[in-house]
């Protein structure tokens, strides 16, 4: 019932402004509300973050396309369940935010459309995304959506305790190779600083753990998947990262007991040295180092992450899209909307990769306005070396949680290594072959 709900205010305004004539566009997208402050912005130029980029770029489409009334819904993230609300009562929005790691679920179930024709209409080609963008979005050879960005997680570093514990050479932190090297600057670091050499996600969100699990497999070459219904985290390999990671947490090199909103304030005040989290947070950091009164204050550097195993250079990445559910009733008018909408945000990319996500399309990443903005020039190789997973891989997101729920427990002490393994491998796959 409170699904139903939810979507009477939507319905609301929708009805509410057929009398004016203009053509409805109903758009629902996560990345947070923010209208009191950039709710009459119509220059994206002048937002920041996530929330205030996107809220000028609607705005800017609709004050370039007054014949079109732009019907936002702002779900809480990642606002699935709501969208399968909506598809249920045959009320879906015409686009819709989506990660590349959720498309599979929805197109398995024919529950999008493909948007390769609607692209071209507006001089859109696949050709001129990224090999990463055009991977999460391509399923069985149809483009299921269009990209707007790609991101990664990052290793986020304090270069003022990173100076105080020597560990800076030519005005660059100093990162490790190897699990070994990472011992020893982690020890060398806590030794000089009194402060933690790691900061992540150790309580609650189980996402921060997954992708550093994932991360150390990948770069061994190990594969997450070898089939549609099969994980292989119980492997050698898999053994290897999860046994890193408990060493690194036992041997105390890393801030113990924190949620997501905890991690992010303790590196904003200076408590400890590299924080694993995601493209999205360039922005808010680089402004911190600008800020006298910060503990980053001309003290921020962000890396990907460092390649400990050397089985292959490559960085486990995900990105968002605007999708179009299937709705029979959508008008030929409301299509050509959507169509608008699209080319719009195709030609704005660079507004958006100001975030810090990479920029979906070859053309923005090669340009020069985008390389100098600040730091993307020591992280732009992500874009080259950029994976999501496979497309055959379905129901990604509760994997995800299985994965990082069952490494957490592993390198916090509360389950042995194997037992661990186990579990997440039998886990996973009672959900692959549950379809």
């Amino acid at each position: 019932m409170r699904r139903l709900l939810a979507l009477l205010p939507m319905a609301v305004l929708a009805a509410c402004g057929k009398a004016d004539g203009r053509t409805e566009l109903v758009i629902q997208r996560f990345f947070g509300a923010c209208q009191a402050e950039f709710g009459a912005l119509t220059d994206p130029a002048k937002a920041d973050g996530e929330c205030g980029i996107i809220t000028a770029m609607i705005n800017q489409f609709e004050a370039d396309n007054p014949d079109i009334r732009v019907v936002e819904n702002t779900v809480f993230w990642p606002g699935y369940d709501q969208l399968t609300a909506q598809l249920a009562a045959n009320g879906p929005p015409d686009l819709v935010t989506m990660h590349s790691s959720a498309i599979p679920d929805y197109e398995a179930r024919g529950l999008l459309e493909p948007l390769d024709a609607e692209l071209a209409a507006v001089g859109i080609s696949p050709d001129q995304f990224t090999a990463a963008a055009r991977a999460g979005v391509t399923v069985d050879g149809r483009t299921m959506g269009l990209p707007i960005d790609v991101w990664a997680p990052l290793w986020h570093v304090n270069m003022n305790l990173f100076r105080k514990a020597g560990l800076v050479a030519d005005g660059k932190p100093v990162l490790p190779t190897s699990p070994e090297e990472f011992y020893a600057q982690a020890r060398q670091f806590q030794q000089r600083t009194g402060k933690p050499y790691f900061i992540q996600v150790t309580s609650k969100d189980f996402a921060g753990p997954m992708r550093i699990f994932y991360a150390w497999m990948m770069q061994q070459g190990a594969p997450l998947f070898t089939d549609a219904r099969h994980s292989s985290f119980d492997s050698p390999e898999g053994r290897r990262a999860l046994e890193f990671m408990k060493e690194l947490y036992q041997r105390g090199y890393s801030a113990k007991s924190l949620d997501y909103a905890g991690a992010v304030s303790t590196f904003l005040k200076g408590e400890g040295g590299i924080l694993v989290d995601g493209t999205w947070m360039v922005g808010q950091f680089d402004s911190a180092s600008r800020d006298e009164k910060s503990p980053l204050y001309r003290g921020y550097a962000v890396r990907p992450f460092p390649f400990l195993f050397h089985g292959r250079r490559v960085s486990l990445v995900d990105g968002h899209n605007w999708v179009m559910p299937r709705d029979r009733s959508r008008t030929a008018a409301q299509r050509e909307a959507a169509r608008r909408f699209l080319g719009y945000f195709a030609a704005n990319d660079f507004q958006w990769a100001r975030t810090g996500h990479f920029p979906a399309y070859r053309a923005v990443v090669e340009s020069a306005a985008w390389q100098q903005l600040p730091h993307r020039g020591d992280i732009a190789e992500i874009t080259q070396l950029g994976e999501p997973l496979p497309k055959y891989v379905r129901r990604q997101s509760p994997i995800e949680f299985i994965v990082g729920e069952e490494a957490a427990a592993a390198y916090t002490g509360a389950k042995p290594v194997e037992r661990a393994l186990a579990d997440m491998q039998r886990r996973a796959n009672d959900i692959l072959q549950s379809f």
